[in-house]
């Protein structure tokens, strides 16, 4: 029996579809580069839960006639070439014809479209691949695309699309790419009845302004220098940051020929340019344009065509190298002087009367020994001001308190540290007279020796564990602010803001939105400086860009530590002895007090062996 038969058009369409449309945003870019082929000028995009119920496209394109519109749908069917041959002189979007079927394999779709010559349109509306109706029916210019309840008939890949917030981030990063390239388009982009961007036509730097010119500080395009080159191979146009305003998440954008591209390859070139400049895990934005001839690029090496091959890559991996370089130079060269313009001219000194001066004195006390103690006031390093007797219950937790310090720091403790650890401690550290060194370390006496706490990684340690209790009780203490500080945040960055609310409110910042793209900053955590607020919820932003949406657990062990050293006492404060005390006794309250979050020492003991050999 014959065993090798031809699949149904249907099941290849959905096999197709797994290449092809694996999500939400996937839809969204096929459908609006086919609106851009179509010569759109004015393209909406309307999203409901993030495009899992409804994504809707809407252009005013040339739009299709009733033959072209049926065509549309079938497979490998595409108005963008003839030939193989045509494949090395694309200069549109879509190609393969396989964007269209594949959709209709795994959604509802309905389309209507018209033409601007003819006075009625055409609807069609189809059901996994089997077309339910078509008819003529009146319409606007161009092409309303609907697609409809997203892998309805296949469940298995419904289930692994994430959460509305982390598909509607996903649909935003894909929009940009296709917005940065097409700036004389006029863009609108809405979720659940709520305009999240709206961008009117442009020029390149505008409207890289536009979709991330929301930030706390300054422009974003105010870090940017410009890159432009010509040469016969290939022409480079874009911006590349400024290394002081480079990242650990950077916005970085290829694109060749008006299409968005990934190449790791020449993202090293962009890199090695700024050998030197950057922080470590620091990164610079950049929106790099090449405009090359179609015949040196092929495009048809995914699905996706966001992997493109070049004839001569490493001719282009120099130019781009030498060209930002160059940029980078204008940008950070001092002034240089002008030999031709002369000497300049001399300013004429007044006469000074010396007569009026009168020479310092300085008075010193020749005896003083300021290692001689000559007051009456003996510091007591390491005892307690009258022994006491102590308890056998007490006297251990003081051995087990001691045995957690010397595993902290790494050191062995012997049978007489024991005794004189328990003489240090007495009941409590009350008793203890600690020492600020270079304000920055805190001293107290051990038997073996000194030990140096660093009073900022000490305060971290402490108030890690307050923030995490404040997460984990959802109760944090807020200080209202007198004026509320209101800051612009992108789109992405609001949908972020959305999930993190909550949180946020857990450990005391009393957050409201205030427009469809600013928040109001109404109070702050407790445990914040006003100074420091801005720093810490920038800072928490950036974390949560990093960890995702989805990554719930692990960006609220983060916000903990970033708001632990944001709030710590720096390095460099004065500190009082009941300051110190108070501090101390806290960090020993704690179950692991050797190491912060983050792994930095906290202390560290100078052993008497080492302290006698300096004398």
């Amino acid at each position: 029996m014959d065993i090798i038969h031809l699949l149904p058009d249907n099941v290849a369409n959905q096999i197709a579809a797994g290449e092809v449309i694996q999500r939400p945003a996937s839809c969204l870019k096929e459908l609006v580069e086919n609106s851009l082929d179509a010569g759109a000028t004015n393209i909406q995009v309307l999203l409901y839960d993030a495009g899992r119920t409804l994504l809707q496209v809407i252009d005013d394109g040339k739009g299709m006639s009733e033959t072209d519109a049926r065509m549309a749908f079938e497979r490998h069917a595409t108005s963008k070439i003839n030939t193989a041959q045509d494949l090395f002189n694309l200069r549109t979007m879509g190609f393969r014809g396989e964007a269209l079927a594949s959709i209709c394999a795994v959604a509802q779709v309905e389309m209507m479209t018209r033409r601007a010559e003819d006075e009625m349109g055409t609807r069609i509306e189809i059901n996994g691949s089997d077309i339910v109706q078509q008819e003529p029916c009146s319409c606007p210019q161009g092409t309303n695309f609907k697609v409809k309840n997203l892998f309805f008939n296949v469940p298995a890949r419904r289930r692994f699309l994430k959460t509305d917030a982390t598909e509607l981030r996903n649909i935003l990063n894909e929009f940009y790419r296709i917005v940065l390239v097409n700036p004389q388009c006029q863009f609108t982009i809405c979720n659940n009845d709520e305009v999240l961007l709206e961008l009117p036509a442009s020029t390149a730097k505008q409207r890289i302004e536009q979709v991330f010119g929301k930030t706390i500080n300054k422009q974003f395009t105010a870090s940017l220098v410009e890159v432009k080159t010509d040469t016969e191979l290939v022409s480079i146009r874009g911006y590349v940051g400024k290394p002081e305003f480079a990242a650990k998440n950077a916005q970085q954008f290829f694109f060749v020929n008006n299409r968005y591209m990934r190449h790791p390859y020449f993202h090293k070139a962009i890199m090695s340019a700024y050998q030197g400049m950057l922080a470590p895990e620091h990164n610079p934005s950049y929106f790099i344009y090449f405009d090359i001839d179609p015949e040196c690029i092929d495009v048809n090496i995914h699905p996706t065509k966001t992997e493109i091959k070049f004839a001569d890559e490493q001719s282009i991996w120099q130019i781009l190298l030498a060209a930002v370089r160059e940029s980078l130079g204008k940008f950070n060269v001092a002034p240089t002087i002008d030999f031709e313009a002369g000497e300049a001219p001399e300013i004429p000194s007044a006469p000074v009367d010396v007569s009026d001066i009168v020479r310092p004195e300085i008075s010193f006390d020749p005896t003083y020994n300021p290692f001689r103690q000559t007051s009456s006031y003996q510091p007591q390093w390491g005892v307690a001001s009258a022994p006491r007797e102590r308890s056998c219950e007490s006297s251990h937790q003081s051995v087990a308190g001691w045995e957690r310090l010397y595993e902290a720091t790494g050191q062995s403790l012997h049978s007489d540290d024991l005794d004189s650890s328990l003489q240090l401690f007495d009941d409590d550290l009350s008793a203890l007279e600690p020492h600020q060194f270079a304000q920055k370390y805190i001293l107290m006496p051990a038997h073996s020796g000194l030990l140096f706490i660093d009073q900022h990684r000490a305060h971290v340690c402490v108030l890690y564990e307050q923030i995490n209790q404040m997460l984990r009780d959802h109760r944090g203490v807020s200080q209202q602010l007198l004026f509320p500080e209101v800051v612009d945040l992108s789109a992405d960055d609001m949908q972020l803001m959305l999930q993190a609310e909550d949180d946020l409110r857990y450990v005391g910042f009393d957050v409201s939105q205030f427009s469809r793209s600013s928040y109001s900053i109404n109070g702050l955590p407790a445990v914040l400086g006003e100074e420091n607020a801005l720093k810490a919820f920038k800072a928490i932003l950036q974390i949560l860009r990093e960890e995702g949406v989805d990554a719930r657990e692990s960006w609220r062990d983060t916000i903990a530590r970033q708001l632990a050293e944001e709030a710590a006492i720096p390095a460099g404060k004065l500190l009082s002895d009941a300051e110190m005390r108070d501090l101390v006794q806290r960090l020993f309250a704690l179950d692991r007090y050797g190491k912060t979050p983050s792994g930095k020492t906290v202390m560290q003991i100078l052993p008497q062996a080492d302290i006698d050999k300096l004398f």
